[in-house]
């Protein structure tokens, strides 16, 4: 027979503090936190893409074959970071992408087609696992816009 015994929220956090002091956890925001505890992700770029929908773009299309060059062309952070912005964790499925979850349940990771701006930065929805990716005109624009959103765009969310 399994018993549950709650545990309200402040005495977790009570014991969580009594091993690693609030001090020196109070520097660090979530995400930093998270890849302390849990260290970084090793990220199969394959088994991504493997387990990513298209919408207004195919996968021959040059943004998509783009996109895919300039993430396997990312450092272990950089990559965690563009997992964080699009997912809303780091952390990769125990059992692969094709076990991402989003709002509804298991939810494959979406690349949507964004025909607003070049000037934007890509969107990302965590709910829904997706980014909107505008058709940049080049490979470079697109790894730099890309970069950009995810270091500087991570941390909260915002209504679009």
């Amino acid at each position: 027979m399994l018993v549950y015994i709650y545990v309200p929220d402040w005495l977790r956090l009570e014991c969580f503090y009594d091993i690693i002091p609030k001090r020196l956890i109070s520097i660090f925001n979530e995400q930093e936190l998270e890849l302390l505890i849990s260290g970084l992700p090793t990220i199969d770029i394959d088994d991504l893409k493997a387990n990513t929908e298209y919408h207004k773009y195919q996968a021959t299309s040059l943004q998509v074959q783009w996109f895919w060059r300039a993430l396997r062309s990312f450092d272990q952070k950089d990559r965690a970071q563009f997992l964080q912005f699009v997912t809303g964790t780091s952390k990769v499925p125990l059992q692969g992408f094709a076990y991402l979850e989003g709002m509804n349940g298991y939810q494959k990771f979406q690349i949507h087609r964004d025909d607003r701006s070049t000037d934007r930065l890509p969107v990302a929805h965590t709910c829904f696992n997706q980014l909107d990716l505008p058709a940049y005109e080049t490979y470079d624009k697109l790894k730099r816009m890309l970069l950009l959103a995810i270091n500087e765009c991570s941390e909260g969310f915002g209504l679009a």
